[in-house]
């Protein structure tokens, strides 16, 4: 490193600090930038339909983690991939929910995910693993509330990658 360098971060080269401390400081200033994800609010889905059974209901002392409408997809730890440009945001019962502008009317629910990517996202990015996917399509009602459709099969396709 040259003074010069070293003088524009406040540091003298006369300084006590060893110089491998100093670039480490550096570093993880500079390094820890990217690695943080901003904060997504979570997303309250209202269910037009009323089961009594839901994505974490207890059944014994185990917790449901599909229902009705759900389409359970075993993906052995695979990736999961935004179907288009859109929004991940945290869901009730430790499931996430994906909406995109090109599809205004709907929202997916997808349950099951391993360190979702939240936020912005577009269209073939990862947005986390799953060993078994449960994956809910749902149309927008127009009191508000969301009801479970068929999900398309070329949009599932596009959703576990392939």
């Amino acid at each position: 490193m040259s003074n010069s360098i070293l003088k524009v971060v406040g540091v003298n080269m006369r300084s006590h600090l060893p110089l491998k401390v100093i670039g480490l400081l550096l570093l993880s200033g500079a390094g820890a930038c990217g690695f943080t994800q901003a904060q997504v609010p979570p997303r309250n889905i209202p269910i037009h339909q009323d089961w009594a059974l839901q994505p974490g209901s207890e059944v014994g002392d185990f917790q449901v983690v599909g229902s009705l409408g759900d389409v359970s997809i075993d993906l052995e730890g695979g990736k999961i991939k935004a179907p288009f440009d859109g929004k991940v945001q945290p869901a009730d019962n430790n499931c996430i929910a994906f909406t995109s502008p090109e599809i205004p009317a709907y929202l997916f629910r997808l349950c099951g995910v391993n360190r979702p990517r939240l936020g912005e996202v577009e269209a073939g990015e990862v947005i986390g693993r799953s060993d078994i996917l449960q994956f809910a399509a749902m149309r927008r009602q127009p009191s508000g509330t969301w009801a479970m459709v068929e999900p398309a099969v070329d949009i599932l396709e596009r959703t576990v990658g392939k």
